[in-house]
């Protein structure tokens, strides 16, 4: 069983499974968007895989990280760059 890790997402601690890529971590709490297009559109994962680079976030501080293939560590501190988080709602 895969234990909790608290990451902070856009300024909020969150709790995800440690291990797991970043981008589903995302999308499980929410997380749909994340960044926005230069014509500010959101945008999110695509492929999963590393390819489409649609998933980029900063992490720790350093920019284009591609979230699908980072995973899960206690004490990420990961900025989407999405307007209002890319949060649902």
């Amino acid at each position: 069983m895969t234990s909790l890790v608290e990451i902070v997402v856009d300024g909020q601690r969150v709790q995800v499974r440690e291990g797991a890529m970043l981008a589903a971590a995302l999308y499980s709490i929410g997380v749909r968007a994340s960044r926005t297009s230069v014509s500010g559109e959101p945008r999110g994962p695509i492929c999963g895989m590393g390819v489409c680079f649609e998933c980029r976030v900063t992490i720790n501080g350093v920019p284009h990280q591609r979230s699908c293939l980072v995973p899960c560590t206690a004490g990420m501190i990961v900025e989407t760059g999405s307007r209002r988080g890319g949060r649902d709602g």
